[in-house]
C-alpha cells in the first residue's frame, strides 16, 4: 500500500511477542523496507524467541531483517546500533523510537517514587528517543534525501494520571521533543512525528497490572482482564487497541503519503481521547 521498497528502517524495542515494536517491524517489512530491529537482548521467554524470532519471521516471509542489541539510554550503545544498521544496509531512511522502560516500581505516588525508577523511565523513554534521533538525524542530514522519524509517545503524554508521574513526564517530553526536532529538521526534508496510543493489548498490560492491582487477593491476571475490560468500555470503537492499529499509523508516517505532515502527535485511542 505504501511502497517502502528500497527503504531501510530501524525499530527499537521490537523483541516482544505481542508488542508494538514487532507489529511495526512486520508492517514496514511487509511494505518492502529492510528492517533493523533492536532490543536489549536477542532472547525471549519460554514461549517466544524474542528479537531473534522477529528477525527470522521477517526473513522467512521474504523480507530482510537484522537484529541489533543495545540500550537506547546509552550513547555508546546507540552509536553501535546505528553503525550496525549502516554497515548492513548502507543507509537509514526511517527511525521508529519505540523502546520503552518496563512498567514497574515507577507506578507509585510521587512521594513514594524512587529516584532510580524516575531515572530509568526518563532515561529510556525520553533520553533514548533523543539519543537515537540525534544519531540517525545526523546521518540523514549528511546523506541528504530526507527521512522519517517516528517517536512513540502516549495518551499519557497529553493527560496526566496519578501514579504515572515518571511515565507521563517522559511522554509529555517526547511530544515537546518531537515538535522541536520537527522544526529543526524540516529544512532537510526530514519529517518528525509522534504516535500517542491509549492502552494497547501487549505484554506491558500484564506488567502494569502486577503493580497496579489493588491488593494481594486480586491476581495479576484478574487485574489485567479488568484493565482491558475498562479500556474496551471506555472506547467508542468498542475494543482495546492492538499493536496492528499503531503499526498502521507508523506505516503511513513512514511513507511518502505523509510528506507534508510534521510535528504531529497522533492519537491511536479509538476515540476515547481526542485532545
Amino acid at each position: 500500500m505504501y511502497g517502502l521498497d528500497g527503504k531501510t528502517a530501524v525499530v527499537t524495542g521490537a523483541g516482544g511477542k505481542n508488542g508494538i515494536g514487532r507489529g511495526i517491524a512486520l508492517r514496514l517489512a511487509g511494505e518492502g523496507a529492510a528492517v533493523a530491529v533492536c532490543d536489549l537482548t536477542t532472547t525471549g521467554t519460554p514461549d517466544w524467541g524474542g528479537l531473534s524470532a522477529v528477525v527470522d519471521e521477517i526473513n522467512a516471509s521474504g523480507g530482510r531483517a537484522i537484529g541489533l542489541i543495545g540500550s537506547v539510554a546509552d550513547s555508546g550503545q546507540v552509536s553501535e546500533i546505528v553503525e550496525g544498521a549502516l554497515t548492513e544496509f548502507g543507509r537509514i531512511d526511517i527511525l521508529v523510537n519505540n523502546a520503552g522502560a518496563p512498567a514497574g516500581r515507577d507506578r507509585v505516588p510521587v512521594v513514594d517514587l524512587a529516584e532510580d525508577m524516575w531515572d530509568l523511565v526518563i532515561g529510556v523513554n525520553l533520553k533514548g528517543t533523543f539519543l537515537m534521533s540525534q544519531a540517525v538525524g545526523r546521518h540523514m542530514i549528511q546523506r541528504g534525501g530526507g527521512g522519517k522519524i517516528i517517536n512513540m509517545s502516549s495518551i499519557s503524554g497529553k493527560i496526566g494520571a496519578a501514579r504515572f508521574s515518571a511515565y507521563c513526564s517522559s511522554k509529555f517530553g517526547v511530544i515537546g521533543f518531537t515538535q522541536s526536532l520537527a522544526l529543526e529538521l524540516a529544512g532537510h526534508g526530514i519529517n518528525v512525528n509522534a504516535i500517542c496510543p491509549g492502552l494497547v493489548e501487549t505484554e506491558r498490560v500484564y506488567h502494569m497490572a502486577s503493580v497496579l492491582k489493588p491488593d494481594d487477593e486480586t491476581t495479576t491476571e484478574e487485574w489485567r482482564d479488568a484493565m482491558i475490560k475498562r479500556s474496551t468500555e471506555n472506547s467508542p470503537m468498542g475494543r482495546i487497541a492492538q499493536a496492528k492499529d499503531v503499526a498502521d499509523v507508523a506505516a503511513f508516517l513512514a511513507s511518502s503519503e505523509s510528506d507534508y505532515l510534521t510535528g504531529l502527535a497522533i492519537n491511536v485511542a479509538g476515540g476515547s481521547h481526542m485532545g
